[in-house]
């Protein structure tokens, strides 16, 4: 009977799917883009991506994310009345686990298709930050409310043009957003089992980058890239370590997450320019290596996203430009080594969001294809692409939608969304 049970056992293991390597945050496990699992397919078998479920979700710029087994996203309905909502649905069969709602009219902000931030999980608790400045933590398996904030009402938020977009980060047992809160509120920090407040910090208005958290001079620093600076703070208190000036010109149009590569910061904006910083080891510093803006965003100088995160290999940096250029730079000094125009149409703000997996790149671009590419100084080497959702309208009534929210790649699958759909499809071997 014993051998019985092993065996039925190891077969479940062997035919079951595994979500184990999981996707909880913003461009995964350590908000770097890199997805660690073995087993992938190295090209499609169709033009048309497989899907294995699909479900109904609303309109929203949140892309999904993945922890225990299940997949969280946000959207937003209009009728009979504005809400936005948090759902939980179940990684292997799609079927939705729990999802709560909440009244959120939007006032004064563009892009009205829904909640931008992806929904941070953390040992257990769900933590999701709409549009407006609505936070809330949830009970991951089950929905409970443990505790919520109205952070527009009681920071006094300078709203963004487009919103609150910028997802909440952990560290340790504190919960950080950077809201742009005033009087010196812009970064705020709470126990994330309680909800209390535990520091706040800088005068700054807030941008739409995701903060992220390094090592640096024996300490650990949060690094954010505000809509005036990029700065690193003390994250148990909020002490400011450096502040690095990177005002915007004109509107604030910082979204790209700030990328570190070796002893190396790396920032790139719309309007802004490429920002490559020296990070010190030995003391709390950073200088500036170079910067690089064109004289408008037709003509540009290094890479000047305006959603996606560039990638940076072996000394190059790869990124998609505000009209859809892939290109390559040198990551010392910022010079253009070439540009490709074939990973997705040209375009206004036309979007790409990397993932690095070994020595392949996955790119998701904004038709809702799903590439599978190799990047060089030599150039791009598209191995294989499909479709894998259809673009939408509501983030974007242009070139008949697009798809902007960034897929989540956990346990060989593929999690992505448009205005319409949550679909999930399996990329194992």
């Amino acid at each position: 009977m014993k051998i019985i049970l092993f065996r039925l056992l190891v077969i479940a293991i062997i035919v079951s799917p595994t979500f184990a390597d999981d996707w909880p945050q913003w461009r995964g496990f350590n908000r770097d883009g890199v997805w660690h699992e073995t087993g992938i397919i190295e090209k499609f078998e169709s033009p048309q991506v497989s899907v294995r479920w699909r479900v109904p979700v609303s309109s929203g710029y949140s892309g999904p994310t993945v922890a225990d087994g299940r997949v969280f996203v946000m959207d937003r309905v209009t009728l009979p009345k504005q809400i936005e909502r948090v759902h939980c649905f179940d990684a292997e069969s799609g079927g939705k686990i729990w999802s709560i709602s909440y009244d959120c009219e939007y006032r004064n902000v563009g892009y009205m298709a829904g909640p931008r931030a992806s929904v941070t999980v953390h040992d257990g608790l769900a933590y999701a930050l709409g549009t407006m400045g609505h936070l809330h933590c949830l009970n991951a398996a089950n929905g409970d409310l443990r505790w919520k904030r109205d952070l527009n009402a009681e920071y006094n938020i300078q709203m963004p043009v487009w919103g609150i977009a910028s997802p909440p980060v952990v560290e340790n047992n504190l919960l950080i957003v950077q809201i742009g809160g005033s009087p010196g509120a812009c970064i705020v920090a709470f126990d994330r089992k309680t909800g209390e407040e535990r520091w706040k910090a800088l005068d700054d208005r807030a941008s739409y980058a995701a903060p992220i958290v390094i090592e640096q001079a024996g300490k650990r620093v949060l690094v954010c890239w505000t809509g005036e600076n990029v700065v690193g703070l003390n994250p148990q208190n909020g002490e400011s370590y450096w502040v690095h000036p990177f005002p915007p010109k004109g509107v604030i149009l910082a979204v790209a997450t700030p990328v570190l590569y070796k002893d190396r910061l790396f920032m790139a904006g719309f309007f802004e320019g490429s920002l490559m910083l020296k990070v010190d080891s030995e003391r709390l510093a950073v200088e500036k290596v170079w910067w690089r803006r064109g004289a408008d965003e037709k003509n540009t100088d290094g890479i000047q996203p305006i959603i996606s995160t560039p990638i940076i290999l072996d000394d190059h940096i790869y990124g998609v430009d505000s009209y859809g250029e892939l290109r390559c730079l040198d990551a010392n000094t910022g010079d253009r080594i070439w540009e490709d125009l074939s990973a997705v149409p040209k375009a206004r703000w036309s979007t790409i969001h990397f993932v690095q997996n070994g020595d392949r790149v996955w790119m998701f671009n904004e038709r809702g294809e799903l590439l599978i590419t190799s990047l060089s100084p030599d150039g791009l080497n598209i191995i294989s692409r499909a479709q894998l959702i259809e673009p939408t309208r509501d983030q974007l009534n242009q070139r008949g939608g697009v798809c902007w929210t960034h897929p989540a790649f956990a346990g060989k699958h593929v999690f992505v969304r448009n205005d319409r759909e949550l679909v999930c499809a399996s990329l194992a071997k």
